[in-house]
């Protein structure tokens, strides 16, 4: 820790008092957490943002493909407050970008709903749809409902038992509530991850006898989607196009699209509510490339040549089996 993050470091003590004494009170029951007899499934991570969340919940709705299920989110960024359920229709503005992702990728196959008080839009998804399963969506720290099963992610190049807490470092709470999960994902790890590098970061974690660690990459597909067709991204090869991103870390985004044209990337911070000025220079016949995330902002634009290249979690070796009946 250098400049001015061990500058910073006082008021992490502080933050680290506060979150602990919240911790505390759910450990002790002094504050209640509401229990429910469907399978919850939570996904979240300790730091602030760019571990994959959105990726592993797709992955998660695939996995149990089948069943009837609800993702429930918070709808970070939406101009609307309380319990909404997603349409095809919605927009970003009024859902949060991910929900909207989430329902325009599965459609009739998934219930998508938000609701900043997750006790509440559960209640109401009971109320209004029969399921087998809620997937909670960024919800680690969301300790007023427990679910069945947490799913901790953390990043390969940053993870938790290497950062510190907030604003010194980027973690929303101390490494121990790590100890809430039972399946631990290493995500976004390079391709040539050998087994060696595994079995180290997992004496790092340090897993309980009741966790398992797992070990994940992002793979984007090699085809682009427009509103209207596709493109081959090696079609595309050397030329020019305009990139724009709203996510937390682009890099990962920006390395695959150099393979196969050159960039001029517009970046804009994570969640980032577009506006027609922002867009300004872009011509007709510019072809421009976005995050699947950012697509469902961007195309209420009408930009003609918009194409967003999807991406998906892949398992490095033994893949993750959550277990959702007799819960």
């Amino acid at each position: 820790m250098t400049g001015l993050r061990f500058l910073l470091y006082p008021f992490s003590i502080l933050y680290d008092g506060v979150t602990g004494l919240r911790n505390y009170g759910f450990d002790k029951g002094w504050i209640n957490a509401t229990s429910f007899e469907i399978p919850i499934i939570a996904v979240g991570n300790l730091s602030t943002g760019g571990t994959g969340k959105s990726p592993m919940v797709e992955y998660l709705v695939r996995q149990h493909a089948g069943h009837k299920i609800a993702v429930l989110s918070r709808g970070y960024g939406r101009a609307t407050k309380g319990y909404l359920e997603v349409f095809e229709s919605s927009k970003a503005t009024e859902v949060g970008d991910e929900p909207l992702q989430f329902k325009l990728k599965f459609r009739d196959q998934l219930i998508v709903s938000v609701c900043e008080k997750r006790v509440d839009g559960i209640k109401r998804l009971l109320e209004d749809h029969d399921l087998d399963l809620i997937i909670l969506d960024d919800a680690f720290q969301h300790r007023y409902v427990k679910a069945s099963h947490y799913v901790l992610l953390t990043h390969y190049s940053q993870p938790y038992f290497n950062d510190a807490l907030l604003p010194a470092g980027n973690l929303r709470e101390s490494r121990a509530g790590a100890d809430r999960a039972q399946s631990i994902v290493v995500t976004k790890c390079p391709d040539g991850l050998t087994e060696a590098e595994m079995i180290s970061i997992n004496e790092r974690i340090k897993p309980k006898a009741y966790q398992k660690v797992y070990f994940s990459k992002i793979s984007y597909s090699d085809h682009a989607i427009g509103q209207h067709h596709e493109l081959d991204l090696s079609s595309l090869k050397g030329k020019d196009v305009k990139v724009i991103t709203g996510i937390a870390k682009p890099e990962y985004f920006i390395r695959f699209l150099e393979r196969f044209v050159i960039i001029q990337h517009l970046k804009f911070p994570d969640h980032y509510n577009f506006r027609a000025s922002d867009l300004d220079g872009l011509q007709k016949d510019d072809i421009i490339l976005t995050t699947e995330k950012d697509y469902v902002r961007l195309k209420e634009f009408n930009l003609e040549n918009l194409y967003y290249v999807g991406i998906t979690t892949v398992f490095i070796g033994e893949e993750p089996q959550i277990n959702i009946s007799g819960n």
